[in-house]
């Protein structure tokens, strides 16, 4: 956890070797359910790359069916946990996001670009779609009509085709290594300001509300603001007695 972050927010690297990242992406998941201070997650990839997906090597040993649908319940379930984290996750696009790379930036809950980076959706040179739920959580993201073309390879997400269709926040400034994360950094402080529950509550209010049925929905709203109403952050903010439309 470098320096620059408070305590309270993480730097996470994804590993350059795909086949270790699903290893270690699910032991990181598990960790960050268990960290019960967090607020905020910053993901990005090493040797100034997001991420490559799956590894094509290992991909060739898995020539069955039942295989491949096992790899792909793995992922799914995977970054299923890590989208219901209550951490506000921010993906730090760095050089490429091939294939798997791709679908774990619609995992997080917001994508920020260097000038150079690119997402690619490459499955359909490959012969398979996307399955790790990025086709899913893509249609949610930019619509089923732009989806349709960024899966087909119609359109090309370099920066600025991203920024246009909003499939990232941002473009920052910087494409060096360093000062692209302290902009990231920057940019991430602006949802994690305030008291840890409220903010980590807020997280999985969003999560239920894109998940699960009104119904359910509002009962887990009802839920979580069980969980805050009264609390520390709240009493201290009555105490105020301040009008909030700042």
């Amino acid at each position: 956890m470098p320096s620059q972050l408070p305590s309270y927010a993480c730097d996470f690297r994804l590993p350059s070797l795909a086949g270790v990242m699903m290893l270690q992406l699910l032991e990181k998941v598990i960790e960050l359910e268990n960290w019960t201070e967090g607020k905020g997650l910053i993901v990005r990839g090493a040797k100034n790359n997001f991420c490559s997906g799956s590894d094509l090597n290992a991909v060739k040993g898995l020539a069955n069916p039942e295989d491949g649908m096992a790899l792909c319940m793995f992922m799914q379930n995977t970054l299923t946990r890590f989208m219901r984290l209550p951490l506000i996750s921010v993906a730090l696009v760095q050089g490429w996001a091939l294939g798997g790379g791709a679908e774990f930036t619609t995992a997080c809950d917001f994508r920020l670009m260097t000038p150079e980076g690119k997402i690619r959706f490459v499955h359909k040179e490959m012969g398979i779609i996307p399955s790790w739920g990025g086709t899913t959580r893509l249609v949610e993201i930019i619509g089923s009509r732009q989806a349709l073309k960024v899966l087909s390879g119609a359109l090309k997400l370099d920066s600025k085709n991203a920024l246009n269709i909003g499939m990232v926040e941002e473009v920052l400034q910087s494409s060096d290594e360093a000062k692209s994360l302290e902009e990231a950094q920057e940019w991430l402080r602006q949802f994690i300001q305030g008291p840890p529950e409220v903010i980590r509550a807020l997280k999985k209010s969003v999560s239920s509300g894109r998940e699960l049925y009104l119904e359910e929905a509002l009962q887990n709203e009802r839920d979580l603001l069980g969980t805050v109403w009264g609390g520390p952050a709240n009493l201290e903010a009555i105490a105020k007695k301040g009008k909030f439309n700042k």
